[in-house]
């Protein structure tokens, strides 16, 4: 009989070292500084900025809202080609602002977008590219930045699985006119609850620093149309503990992934999706496809089991947002252009990773897997 095991959920926080943490915040109220660009976003923000080897690091309250704050400043409107393999906060930040988002297909090996499919859906009405780096995989970023170079377009990265990732020996963070970052509590370095735009654009980087505190440029004059996107004080402290062992975080994850590789080389029907190892990865998704025929059962039945089990292993991100409202009801017709997308999603499958989880119980994890064995 296979042992039960404690519960794995997907992206448990990883927490850093709770005694720095506490000294940050003694200091914290001692100054009285709780928001408002204080001592500790400042210097998250310094730190993230080398870190990533970009000139700007603008820390915002949370991922979905540096997406809204990018997209505003950088100035998309009309039509932008997305996605629909990624978390529904990415589209979301465009219709947010009454962008329409226009759905692009996946590749079917790196599953980011896919460069001619974007190419074909390029009008008059497109004003620009949102890519996303799934699962910390960069985009062909080569390939975007040459058609948007070619047709005038803007080109933002959603880098929310990607940060400590790199193309070609470059940090992600650089690219595009600005990448976009999420710091939440499920991120491999998280703030609590955060993000960040980054960015090499002088003019575009002092753009978002007023835009993120409601356009403020003086005590009393605005100069944009702003939202409060600012980061407190006290997810920044978080942020700068975290920051201080992301380096070993992202080792655990390495170790647990290689265990999954390892253990799963050779199960029948089950691939695990891969990484470079000559470029730096944060290895923060273990993600398998189920190919439901040569292994006889669907990614949805070994969910189930798994669940069983203990192992809440998520369907990151089915069944894709052209399926969620309110797209599916505004385009019913998008997943015509998607046959890849929709292929991805009904096999794909998230398992747990990360400081809640040791090598020895990673290896429990694919023994329940090698074992399962569905009734009929």
């Amino acid at each position: 009989m296979l042992k039960k095991l404690k519960t794995f959920f997907i992206g448990k926080p990883n927490i850093g070292d709770r005694t720095q943490f506490y000294q940050r915040l003694d200091k914290m109220f001692d100054q009285r500084w709780l928001t408002n660009d204080g001592e500790y976003v400042q210097e998250l923000e310094q730190r993230l900025a080398n870190y990533l080897d970009v000139k700007h690091c603008i820390a915002i309250c949370n991922g979905t809202i540096a997406l809204e704050l990018a997209i505003k400043a950088s100035g998309m409107a009309g039509k932008v080609l997305v996605p629909s393999m990624t978390f529904i906060a990415t589209v979301h930040a465009l219709k947010w602002q009454e962008i329409t988002p226009v759905f692009v297909d996946i590749d079917a090996n790196t599953f980011n977008l896919c460069p001619e499919a974007v190419q074909d859906k390029i009008d008059d009405s497109i004003s620009g590219i949102l890519g996303v780096h799934l699962y910390g995989r960069p985009c062909n970023i080569d390939a975007l930045t040459d058609i948007a170079e070619s047709n005038n377009l803007k080109l933002i990265f959603d880098a929310a699985h990607a940060f400590g990732s790199s193309y070609k020996g470059q940090k992600i963070g650089g690219y595009g006119d600005c990448e976009v970052f999420s710091f939440h509590a499920t991120k491999v370095f998280n703030t609590f609850e955060g993000g960040a735009i980054t960015t090499n654009d002088d003019q575009l980087a002092a753009k978002l620093r007023l835009m993120r505190n409601f356009g403020f440029e003086g005590e009393d004059q605005v100069s944009y149309i702003g939202t409060n996107g600012k980061m407190a004080e006290v997810n920044a402290a978080m942020g700068l503990t975290n920051f201080d062992q992301v380096d070993h975080f992202i080792e655990i994850n390495r170790l647990n992934y290689h265990t999954y590789k390892q253990r799963l080389a050779t199960t029948k029907g089950i691939d695990l999706i891969d990484f470079d190892d000559n470029e730096s990865n944060n290895y923060q998704y273990v993600i398998i496809t189920i190919d439901q025929a040569s292994c006889g059962y669907s990614r949805d039945q070994l969910k189930q089991y798994l669940s069983s089990h203990g192992v809440m292993a998520r369907r990151y991100f089915y069944p894709g947002c052209h399926k969620m409202e309110p797209y599916n009801s505004l385009y019913p017709n998008a997943g015509a252009s998607l046959p890849k997308t929709e292929s991805f999603s009904r096999k794909m499958l998230a398992l747990p990773t990360g400081t809640q989880i040791s090598r020895s119980e990673v290896a429990m994890v694919c023994g329940l897997i090698n074992s399962f064995k569905p009734s009929l």
